[in-house]
C-alpha cells in the first residue's frame, strides 16, 4: 500500500529544504568525527607516554630495590586482565578503564615471574575534555545546521515565491487573460546576470505578447471580413428576393440566408472577442423564459420546470445561449430533446450520439465538426461566449444512457413563489 503524502511535501521548497539538511548533516558528522579523532588520538597519546614514561621510572625503582609510588605496583587491584596477560606475556602495553569510579591510564610491563608490574594514571582530565569537545561539536553543528537552513530557505523561498509568480501568469493566459505578463525586474536590466526562473518569466512574457498579437489580427481579421460581407450580402438579400417563384429561387434564398447567418455569428463572436460586451439586466422568470425560447425555435421540444426561478440576468444573451443549445440539439442530435430548469440550473439533452471527445475536453472550437455533421461550430461557441458574460458556466457532457447533454448554470438566485411545474410550452 502507498502512503499518500501531503501535497506540500511535494514541493519544491521542502525538497530543497530536505536536501539542504540532509547535506549539513553529513557535512557536520564527517568534520565532527574527524576532530573527535583528531583531538582523541593527541590526547590519548600525551596520557599513553606519561603513563610509560611513569612506567620505565617504576621499572628502575622496582629493580633498585626502592619503594615503589602508591600508584604504581606489582598485580594491583584494578589492572585489567587483558593487560596483565600481554605484560606477563613480556611487552609492554597501556589502556584506559575505570578504576574506583573514575577512568585511569594503564601502563604494564613484566616484573619477576608471571607477575606484572604497573602504574596508574589519572585520566579524568582527559576524558572530560573529550566530552567537552564532543558537546561543543554538537551544539556547534545544531547551530551551523539551523543557521544554514535558515538562509537556505530564505534564498529557495525567493526562487519559489518567483516561480509561483510565473504559475500564476500562466495560469491567467491559459484562462483568456492576454494582458496577464510576469515583468521580472530582473528580465530588464541587461546588465545583471539572467537566472533559470528569469528566462523562464522572460519566454512566458514573450510567448504571451506574440500570443496575443496573432489573437488580436485573427480577432480584427474576422471583423473586418464579416462587416465586408454585409453589405453585399445585404444587396444579395435584395435582389433574391426580386427573383420569380420557384425551386431555384428557393435555393438561392436559402443559400443567401445561411451566408447571411454566418456572417452575423461572426459578428457576434467578434464582439465577444473584445470582451467588451456590457449586460442588460433585467428580472426574468426562468422557466417562462425558457418556454419563450422553445416556442420562437418553432421545433418540437419538451419544457420541464422542476423547479422555477427568478433571475436577474440579460434577457437578450440568455435567450441567445438556450436558442443555440436547442437548435443544435435538433440539428446534430436526435429527438426527443429535453430542456428542464431546475433552479439556476438549466440542462438541455437530446438522445443522439452525444457530443464528440474534444468538445467535452476542451469545449467548441470554431469550424469544426465531427462525424460528417454539418454546420460550422460556431452556434456553442456563441452560447458559451455569452454564458461567460452572464457571469454563468456553460459545460458539456454526455448523458449516461445516450445522448448530449448542456449544463448552463446561473448565478444563484432564490426559487419564485408558486408551485412547481412541467410540461411541454
Amino acid at each position: 500500500m502507498r502512503l499518500a503524502l501531503p501535497q506540500w511535501a511535494g514541493t519544491l521548497a521542502v525538497k530543497a529544504a530536505a536536501f539542504i539538511m540532509v547535506m549539513c548533516c553529513a557535512l557536520a558528522a564527517l568534520l565532527g568525527v574527524l576532530v573527535h579523532v583528531s583531538v582523541t588520538d593527541q590526547t590519548v597519546g600525551q596520557a599513553r607516554n606519561q603513563a610509560l614514561d611513569r612506567l620505565t621510572d617504576t621499572t628502575r625503582a622496582y629493580q633498585a630495590g626502592d619503594a615503589l609510588l602508591p600508584d604504581a605496583g606489582v598485580d594491583p587491584h584494578g589492572l585489567p586482565q587483558s593487560l596483565r596477560a600481554l605484560a606477563v606475556a613480556g611487552h609492554r602495553g597501556t589502556m584506559v578503564a575505570t578504576h574506583n569510579g573514575r577512568p585511569a591510564m594503564w601502563a604494564a610491563g613484566p616484573a619477576d615471574g608471571d607477575r606484572a608490574l604497573a602504574v596508574e594514571v589519572d585520566y579524568s582530565q582527559q576524558a572530560r575534555t573529550i566530552a567537552a569537545l564532543d558537546r561543543s561539536i554538537l551544539w556547534s553543528s545544531v547551530l551551523a545546521i539551523t543557521a544554514t537552513l535558515l538562509v537556505g530557505a530564505f534564498a529557495v523561498t525567493r526562487v519559489t515565491r518567483r516561480l509561483h509568480g510565473t504559475a500564476r501568469v500562466a495560469r491567467r493566459i491559459s484562462a483568456g487573460d492576454l494582458d496577464a505578463r510576469v515583468n521580472d525586474p530582473r528580465t530588464k536590466d541587461v546588465t545583471r546576470p539572467q537566472d533559470e526562473v528569469g528566462a523562464v518569466a522572460a519566454a512566458l512574457d514573450s510567448m504571451a505578447s506574440s500570443l496575443q498579437s496573432k489573437l488580436l489580427s485573427e480577432q480584427r481579421f474576422t471583423a473586418d471580413v464579416a462587416h465586408e460581407l454585409r453589405t453585399p450580402l445585404t444587396g444579395l438579400h435584395a435582389a433574391a428576393e426580386l427573383l420569380p417563384p420557384g425551386r431555384p429561387t428557393e435555393l438561392v434564398r436559402d443559400r443567401v440566408a445561411a451566408l447571411r447567418t454566418l456572417t452575423e455569428d461572426l459578428l457576434e463572436i467578434s464582439r465577444l472577442d473584445t470582451g467588451r460586451e456590457r449586460l442588460d439586466l433585467d428580472t426574468e422568470e426562468l422557466g417562462a423564459l425558457a418556454r419563450r425560447v422553445v416556442r420562437g425555435s418553432a421545433t418540437d421540444t419538451e419544457v420541464r420546470v422542476v423547479g422555477d426561478v427568478r433571475v436577474e440576468t440579460d434577457r437578450r444573451r440568455l435567450e441567445r445561449v438556450l436558442g443555440n443549445l436547442v437548435a443544435n440539439a435538433h440539428k446534430h442530435g436526435r429527438a426527443p430533446v429535453v430542456l428542464t430548469v431546475d433552479g439556476p440550473v438549466v440542462t438541455v439533452r437530446d438522445h443522439g450520439d452525444g457530443y464528440p471527445d474534444y468538445l467535452v475536453e476542451h469545449g467548441p472550437q470554431r469550424f469544426r465538426t465531427e462525424g460528417g455533421a454539418t454546420g460550422h461550430g460556431l452556434g456553442l461557441t456563441i452560447a458559451l461566449g455569452q454564458a461567460e458574460v452572464l457571469g454563468a458556466r456553460l459545460a458539456f457532457g454526455n448523458a449516461p444512457d445516450g445522448g448530449a447533454l448542456a449544463t448552463l448554470t446561473l448565478p444563484g438566485a432564490p426559487p419564485a413563489a408558486g408551485p412547481a411545474s412541467s410540461g411541454a410550452p
